[in-house]
């Protein structure tokens, strides 16, 4: 592995854009500095290999394993995340088969999971303020010299340059009116008096149609809501838009890590507003019972790969505020033994509690049932797998999929025994308003 020191900066985007005539460009975004929480961004770009997933793959997460296994394992270093390795991400109907359940086969706009191989990263690390070049000895001399040369040539203290335009010229749709949502939030809530669920988080789509480059709404929204588990992924079908504050799962070595949010109110217009609202969701007996319920659902997750007795929940019913609303997050850890591997985590773990209910199977049997459409990206996961054996994961909320000039992002929450049909419908606004109003608001 070679390690090249670059200027340290927060002008991401900048680096971001200098690939922008090469294949697949990622970006793993921190949300620095808009965003609290985020330690690292990792930027790549043209893949050496590449893995699409299919709903009707039996085994999914299998074939990622095999496809990382494609780069030689690199020694760890704890600065250094990423040193080579699979970047991409498994959209929500790839969890079927993870848990016994028919495929999903109604049409995405993206494939249903898809991966990279990429051989280098540009690496900021926002806490030790450092920048560097990573390159696996797979990376061609090409290659190194190529992305020298562009990293070199950047101004960091300049904006970002132009990209191209990007208008809407149609504005968002909601898939449900008020009176449609709380039909189906009755549904559900049917299902719950009848013991099948504890909990189902319900979710719909919002549509809209555009032209030009993504990217360019991609960094107006990071400016409006970045997240600490944003990213952007450009794929030969289109491009993903992650704004998420969520992480889905961590791994360093044999540790693992899960940090599922539950709960959520909107920041307030003034001060003491805001700090009324956020004391409010800190009481909530709702909330917190709400999210009590996935950290049960993370644990017995968890507890299908770890070693006995190593999961732990060292924070529960943590506050946490973003730029629209507050939530309450938890903590989970475990300890992995040395026969496990991510893949295997995943398979076990996906798709994440937090955007399914409990019991997990039966909630997605109900999400099926209710849900007109598939989530596809949006509620699945996105990240990396590294060659040094760290991997990171997020949960693909606040995520507009961009794809052959159609537009769409989703929200929902958690319905659970005294939901009210009307309340959910505003928490679903609520999530999604900042994402709407920033692209209809510059882009119209």
């Amino acid at each position: 592995m070679q390690i090249i020191s670059l200027p340290y900066s927060r002008n991401l985007g900048a680096a971001f854009t200098a690939l922008g005539d090469l294949p697949c460009p990622v970006w793993l975004d921190s949300g620095q500095p808009r965003a609290s929480g985020g330690r690292f961004d990792i930027i790549s770009a043209d893949p050496i290999a590449s893995l699409t997933l299919n709903v009707d793959d039996s085994a999914p997460f299998a074939a990622l394993d095999d496809l990382l296994c494609e780069l030689e394992p690199q020694e760890v270093d704890q600065q250094i995340p990423f040193c080579g390795g699979a970047i991409g991400f498994a959209g929500y109907e790839l969890g079927n088969n993870c848990n016994f359940l028919p495929p999903d086969t109604r049409p995405t706009p993206l494939p249903a999971g898809a991966f990279g191989l990429y051989s280098w990263a540009l690496i900021a690390d926002h806490q030790l303020g450092t920048t560097h070049l990573v390159f696996h000895p797979a990376c061609t001399r090409h290659q190194k010299q190529d992305l020298q040369q562009r990293f070199e040539a950047i101004d960091w203290e300049k904006p970002a340059p132009g990209h191209e335009s990007f208008k809407l010229t149609h504005p968002f749709q909601h898939e449900y009116d008020a009176s449609e949502y709380a039909r189906r939030i009755e549904s559900i809530l049917d299902y719950i008096r009848a013991g099948d669920i504890y909990q189902a988080n319900f979710t719909q789509r919002f549509n809209a149609t555009y032209e030009g480059d993504p990217l360019t709404a991609y960094l107006a929204l990071r400016e409006a809501a970045a997240g600490p588990f944003s990213a952007y992924l450009s794929l030969p079908e289109g491009q993903l838009l992650s704004l998420s504050p969520e992480r889905f799962i961590l791994a360093d070595g044999r540790f693992l890590q899960t940090e599922p949010i539950k709960g959520t109110v909107p920041r307030g217009e003034t001060p003491a507003e805001d700090a009324a609202l956020a004391q409010q969701l800190r009481d909530s007996r709702k909330d917190r019972a709400e999210n009590l319920m996935i950290v049960d659902l993370l644990r017995n997750d968890f507890g299908k790969v770890c070693e006995r007795g190593s999961v732990r929940v060292p924070n529960l019913f943590e506050l946490q505020s973003f730029a629209n609303v507050h939530h309450l997050v938890s903590t989970i850890n475990g300890q992995l033994p040395q026969d496990v591997e991510y893949a295997d985590v995943l398979s076990a773990c996906f798709p994440g509690g937090s955007i399914t209910g409990a019991p997990k199977r039966r909630a997605m049997e109900v999400i099926r049932e209710l849900e007109d459409s598939p989530r596809g990206a949006y509620c699945g996961s996105i990240g990396y797998l590294s060659s040094c054996g760290r991997a990171d994961t997020n949960i693909a909320i606040r995520t507009l999929t961009t794809s052959n000039g159609k537009i769409s992002c989703a929200a929902g929450g958690g319905i659970v025994a005294d939901s009210d049909p009307a309340a959910e419908h505003r928490e679903c606004l609520d999530k999604v308003r900042i994402l709407l109003n920033t692209l209809e608001a510059r882009f119209s």
